[in-house]
């Protein structure tokens, strides 16, 4: 029997196209945001920002089943938003990245936690009703703000600058593959590998985007978005081409908690 809208998973599987369109994301919501940022008056920026990524919300949580175009466009403008915020937070605020990413690091412990309790489980795979997309939006949310954390960190405060950092996160992203090749749960190795994303693809955007005088090459963060965002249109409209609209089956799979 087809599965309907009401018990259709509502996030895509975790395939090699999902992590390379999320990698894609974090780098070019990297550059964008720089880019608008410093280019115009950033407290109004900021807020329009605000206003496109509550739209996008909208459109997202009102799909009730997994549509490519729709996931993708609100990923990035968690991405693009996401990243305004973090980086007026830390200069307004000025809250040292070491503790940032330690309470960034017990608020996902939490959230995930919270969820475990109330829907018995946080595999990305049972997302078929509202309150567990909730969930996921909440801890996806949480982790792009510890992944932001996490790369200034390595970048700034231990010294690795941009290539350093963007190496690093390659080799810790490539941990929770051979975890979960080892048999370790697949919901922490998803998660781990979630968390990295950020700060793997906006290393390598700033490295790219940087003038050579702060550790970069100089391409410019415009170009290094705009290539950016062409090649996430290119997958979406590739996963759109493939089907991926269709509901996702919510059989959970080996170690998922």
């Amino acid at each position: 029997m087809p599965r309907t809208n009401d018990d259709a998973v509502r996030v895509p599987q975790p395939t090699v196209l999902f992590w390379v369109i999320k990698l894609l994301s974090t780098g070019a919501g990297e550059a964008i945001s720089d880019f608008f940022v410093k280019t115009f008056d950033p407290v109004p920026v900021v807020l329009i920002a605000g206003v496109v990524f509550a739209a996008c919300f909208a459109i997202q949580i009102t799909a009730r089943r997994y549509v490519p175009w729709r996931y993708w466009l609100f990923v990035s403008l968690v991405a693009v938003f996401g990243t305004m915020v973090a980086d007026a937070t830390h200069i307004v605020v000025g809250v040292p990245y070491p503790i940032s990413t330690g309470a960034f690091a017990i608020a996902l412990a939490v959230v995930l936690i919270a969820w475990r309790l109330a829907e018995g489980t946080v595999s990305i795979h049972s997302i078929t009703t509202g309150r567990r997309e909730l969930f996921y939006w909440v801890t996806v949310l949480v982790t792009f703000a510890l992944g932001t954390a996490l790369g200034d960190l390595t970048a700034t405060s231990f010294g690795l600058g941009w290539l350093g950092s963007g190496v690093l996160f390659v080799a810790l992203f490539a941990m929770p593959g051979i975890a979960f090749l080892l048999r370790a749960p697949a919901t922490l190795a998803f998660w781990w590998a979630y968390v990295l994303t950020r700060p793997l693809g906006a290393s390598f955007a700033d490295w790219l985007g940087m003038p050579p005088d702060a550790a970069g090459l100089g391409f410019g963060p415009l170009p290094v978005g705009a290539v950016g965002a062409a090649l996430i249109v290119a997958g979406v409209a590739l996963l759109q081409r493939r089907g991926r609209a269709m509901p996702v089956p919510a059989a959970p799979y080996r170690g998922e908690g």
